[in-house]
């Protein structure tokens, strides 16, 4: 039976983990002002007749579909190298904000400056990988 031991540097896979829940809310505060600023009643969530308001829930939405993934990643590589997961999940963090800003332009096609996230990604996913095939005795 394998054992993990949590390494100290951890609590920073724990801290970026608790920073990105403040980017959902920041991003949840900006769909809501915008929401009341126009007026526009729930439960609809996307607008017929207004894109920019659709951009805003779209760069909330997007990031919620992802979220899961975000934080299985950063939690589960963090055991094998919690540095490089914690600097990768910060990385997708910036990456979402960038996206966000993108997208409240207006113009949809701006979102893709945020693209440089997914390096983030790519690096908690080896280490998630990495933790895997360890625990599996692989390498």
């Amino acid at each position: 039976m394998a054992v993990i031991e949590v390494p100290r540097q951890y609590g920073y896979c724990v801290l970026v983990a608790t920073g990105s829940s403040f980017m959902l809310l920041w991003k949840a505060m900006k769909v809501g002002h915008l929401r009341r600023r126009l007026n526009f009643k729930y439960p609809a969530v996307y607008s017929p007749d207004n894109n920019l308001f659709n951009c805003y829930q779209r760069a909330h939405q997007s990031t919620l579909e992802t979220y899961p993934t975000f934080l299985m990643l950063l939690l589960l590589g963090g055991l094998h190298n919690p540095v490089v997961s914690a600097v990768g999940g910060a990385i997708w963090c910036a990456g979402r904000v960038i996206f966000a800003l993108g997208y409240y332009t207006g113009d949809p096609r701006k979102r893709t400056r945020g693209n440089f996230g997914f390096c983030g990604l790519i690096a908690m996913l080896y280490c998630t990988g990495r933790l895997a095939t360890g625990l599996l005795g692989w390498f």
